[in-house]
């Protein structure tokens, strides 16, 4: 694999991707959407495919921190739920980073998160979300067959580009999640799906000894983000918040459309 190593980042370019990692941590224990922006970084000054192997593990590194932070507000049955679909598009991701190039990969991602901004944007129009911290949506036919959608979209987009977040975001927004449910159930579903997806970015050439080489440098920037992320969530109301989550969400698809 063409995998630049620590040796032949500058400084600034240094600078930028320990930026990323910071905001990684950030948007695990904060603004979840947030680290498309991170993406979007790792894959202008890393080569594109490569920099989803380099950025997982300090992904993981920040589903840990925020798993330890929310573990009480995780609502399993949705997770139960999730898992399968999720597979699904895990494999589905795998067979096509065999053949499509980056550029189709980016088209995709971002046009697809830019759909279903728009639709999550226009059901929240139409019907009022729950207030619950552990909705009951997944339990109804509507609820599973939206769970399965989102799910396979989400292994999907996690899987090519490290861009399930947002997708997962728009999910549990239109679910009814509040601010602490929404960190806990996001914080182990990432942390499941990312540890999932190593021994496939492995099989694919996406890590390697210089990937890790490069994570071990960066992943100490994940922890002052997760805590800056921590020290905001109840500083935050939940309008602002969900209003932030699907702007980070726009953004991020932007970017990849753009890229």
């Amino acid at each position: 694999m063409n995998m630049m190593t620590l040796w032949h980042i500058s400084g600034w370019e240094f600078a930028a991707l320990a930026l990323a990692a910071l905001l990684v941590g950030f948007s695990k224990t904060a603004v979840s959407g947030a680290n498309t922006v991170s993406l979007a970084v790792f894959a202008a000054i890393l080569p594109a495919r490569a920099s989803t192997g380099v950025l997982l593990p300090i992904l993981i590194a920040g589903d840990v921190l925020a798993v330890l932070t929310y573990r009480r507000h995780a609502h399993w049955p949705t997770l139960w739920r999730l898992f399968p679909a999720v597979a699904v598009g895990v494999v589905a991701g795998t067979l096509f980073l065999m053949w499509a190039g980056d550029g189709i990969v980016r088209t995709s991602i971002g046009a697809i998160l830019l759909l279903m901004t728009g639709l999550t944007l226009w059901r929240r129009r139409r019907e009022d979300a729950g207030a619950e911290d552990a909705p009951d949506a997944v339990t109804t036919p509507s609820g599973r067959l939206k769970a399965r959608s989102y799910g396979v979209l989400g292994g999907f987009t996690t899987m090519v580009a490290n861009a399930g977040g947002p997708v997962m975001s728009l999910y549990l927004l239109s679910a009814g999640f509040r601010k602490l449910g929404f960190l806990g159930t996001s914080a182990f579903f990432f942390l499941i799906v990312n540890v999932s997806k190593v021994p496939f970015s492995a099989g694919l050439g996406l890590i390697d000894a210089h990937s890790l080489l490069l994570d071990a440098a960066l992943v100490v920037f994940v922890v002052p983000g997760a805590l800056v992320g921590r020290w905001a969530v109840p500083r935050i109301d939940q309008r602002l918040f969900e209003r932030l989550v699907i702007a980070a969400t726009i953004v991020g698809g932007v970017q990849l459309l753009l890229r």
